[in-house]
């Protein structure tokens, strides 16, 4: 798997999935443009990921729900290094709530950072990748393909997201550019924390997921890279449209 000459823009790469994906695609020789909002992490970020030359790395800080910022961060890429052949969607948000007490302004930013910023970023996008013959690889959720109760606008995000790899997926098959999507289960990032989550719910959480996952455990942000740069890669020339589930069997199981 060798990515040496491939530029690849990365959202959300300052914290967890992002970051280790990050690391993993330098090693494989990619070119980085890597956009989040922490400027610190991304600072550290690149100078983990410039130890494996002669590949150069850009970092542009921004916000994906600021339509500038996006348009600045694609535009910036292609400035940097006359050519897109990947993009990942990988940043992302989770707010608890339910239908019962899920506010509107809560649910647009869940929707926001979720989707609509995807859609746009892949749309200023989608002519560079055209040219390059390149694709997409979106980090959607086990939430996208099952339903779980309490995360109602993170599920519904996350669904969309599936049906929108699909969609882009069909649309530019035949200029050949390959859309898929990698659906985690529970992986140990900061992102539960992020939403509120206490530490010590946090590791209840992760105790629980033993049994929520048919193989006994939550995943690693090492697992979740090495899947994106398979489907980012020429490996997966003949794989368009799909949602992979690295979720340890969660999306498969039913309560008995």
């Amino acid at each position: 798997m060798n990515f040496a000459g491939k530029v690849v823009l990365l959202t959300g790469a300052s914290s967890g999935i992002g970051y280790a994906t990050a690391l993993h695609l330098a090693k494989l020789g990619a070119s980085l443009s890597l956009t989040g909002r922490n400027v610190d992490s991304l600072t550290k970020l690149v100078g983990e990921c410039t130890k494996t030359p002669p590949q150069k790395h850009f970092v542009i800080p921004g916000d994906l729900t600021k339509e500038k910022d996006t348009e600045k961060i694609l535009t910036d890429t292609i400035n940097e290094f006359g050519k897109l052949d990947v993009l990942i969607n990988n940043a992302g948000i989770l707010e608890p709530g339910t239908i019962e007490n899920t506010s509107l302004e809560q649910f647009d930013r869940v929707m926001n950072t979720n989707i609509r910023s995807i859609y746009y970023l892949t749309m200023l996008a989608t002519p560079h990748l055209i040219k390059s013959k390149g694709n997409i690889v979106n980090v959607s959720s086990v939430n996208g393909i099952r339903s779980f109760p309490g995360v109602l606008a993170y599920n519904i995000s996350k669904a969309a997201v599936d049906q929108f790899t699909r969609c882009v997926a069909l649309e530019l098959a035949s200029k050949n550019v390959r859309c898929n999507a990698v659906n985690p289960g529970v992986t140990v990032t900061n992102l539960h924390k992020r939403s509120g989550m206490t530490n010590e719910a946090y590791e209840k959480f992760l105790e629980h997921s033993r049994n929520t996952h048919a193989l006994g455990r939550p995943g690693d942000v090492k697992e979740l890279a090495q899947t994106i740069a398979f489907l980012a890669s020429d490996q997966a020339s003949f794989i368009t449209g799909a949602s992979l589930p690295v979720d340890g069997g969660r999306h498969a199981m039913c309560p008995r």
